[in-house]
């Protein structure tokens, strides 16, 4: 069964190979095996592959825009048989709310969710935090592609142009007039968001390429591919993914953890021993990200954040933090903002 992940990744390699880069040396610098790439077989790609993959794009087509330039000359058929499916739908609302529950099996850096009123209908790109530095550049690449690609593919299933009433950024738009020029107005800078705002008439806009029948083949094989991906999930993601969800309960203890995926505490150690780690080091790596998360957004006294994380003692969590990042609570929040 295909990889959406896959496809796409070798969409951004036929991208770059039009500006003269040698896809063979990308795939190289993120350790990525390109015959594995074209073949969709082997394991899925990391984050770290595909933010390398993007670095390194980026780097080479001397583009610091590229997420932007791409998203204009991306193709549905990149996106594989997800695109499929939202070239199936009846209508653009209908396309915007499959596309939006199929996210998932694109990237699991940002959801998209789609909110209709009675005046206009906004599709909001929303990151899945807290996001870990190191994936920071990534995240800001893709969304400036999926907020470009959305617009632009939108004008290919109902063949006309389509201008949003608004584009909104959470942070200062490097290039306006290049913004302005692909996303058809002005954007909004430092907006708190990433969100497309068309107006109601849009929504119920007939799409050329409707076809039911289709449309539920396509379907049964999202839901396939959805438990395929669901089953796919290596144990320590599967247990980072719970514990950043419910990251407002605190961190449970083993043996919480445990029950909750219907296991003994030193069975679900075990598994976890024999994927290279421990429950502690897990933990710790979810603590570290929340922190640094936390800690960027200035919403947060750092006392309020130990409690949070579970510490008891503020000194235990600076020290904690020390670790991890060589920088105190206070120093690292003073050169994040």
């Amino acid at each position: 069964m295909e990889d959406p992940q896959k496809r796409f990744a070798l969409s951004l390699l036929a991208y770059a190979a039009q500006k003269d880069v040698v896809p063979e040396r990308l795939c190289q610098s993120a350790n990525i095996d390109l015959q594995e790439l074209k073949t969709q077989s082997g394991e899925s790609l990391t984050q770290k592959q595909l933010s390398n993959l993007w670095r390194n794009a980026v780097q080479l087509t001397s583009d610091p825009l590229l997420g932007l330039h791409f998203g204009e000359s991306l193709q549905l058929a990149a996106l594989g048989i997800v695109g499929q499916l939202v070239q199936s739908c009846a209508t653009v609302g209908e396309a915007l709310t499959q596309a939006a529950a199929a996210t998932h099996l694109i990237t699991d850096l940002f959801r998209m969710e789609v909110t209709h009123t009675a005046q206009s209908f906004t599709i909001r790109f929303v990151p899945n935090e807290p996001v870990d530095p190191e994936f920071a550049p990534l995240l800001r690449q893709l969304l400036d592609l999926f907020i470009v690609f959305v617009l632009h593919e939108a004008d290919g299933l109902v063949l006309k142009k389509i201008s949003p009433k608004t584009v909104r950024f959470p942070f200062d738009v490097p290039d306006p007039a290049e913004y302005e020029r692909i996303l058809r107005c002005k954007p909004i800078a430092n907006s708190g968001e990433y969100a497309l705002e068309f107006e109601n008439r849009y929504w119920h806009e007939p799409i050329l390429t409707a076809n039911y029948e289709l449309q539920n083949l396509l379907l049964k094989q999202v839901g396939a591919l959805d438990r395929d991906f669901e089953n796919a999930k290596a144990l320590p993601d599967r247990i980072r993914h719970f514990l950043l969800a419910n990251a407002y309960l605190g961190i449970p203890s083993l043996e919480q953890l445990a029950t909750h995926f219907n296991t003994s505490p030193r069975s679900l150690q075990r598994r976890l021993q024999d994927e290279g780690m421990t429950y502690q080091q897990l933990a710790d790596s979810v603590r570290k990200s929340l922190a640094m998360n936390y800690l960027s957004s200035g919403k947060y006294p750092v006392k309020e954040i130990s409690f949070i994380l579970g510490y008891n003692e503020l000194s235990a969590f600076s020290r904690a933090f020390k670790r991890w990042t060589g920088r105190t609570p206070v120093r690292y929040r003073q050169s994040a903002t």
